[in-house]
């Protein structure tokens, strides 16, 4: 039995300012764009910002 595309998904967030990739979830009904978040990078120490990126 094929099983359905899943509303929450996935993503991979890369560091703009260092090599570091954080994974989470989101919802394709809620955020179908790409995110970007302020989060804390512990290769550079401080808080950067992060993309979403495939």
């Amino acid at each position: 039995m094929a099983k359905k595309k899943d509303v929450r998904i996935v993503v991979k967030m890369q560091s703009t300012e260092s090599p570091y990739i954080y994974y989470t979830q989101k919802s394709r009904r809620n955020n179908p764009q790409r995110m970007e978040l302020r989060k804390y990078d512990p290769v550079a120490r401080k808080h950067v910002l992060f993309k979403e990126s495939k």
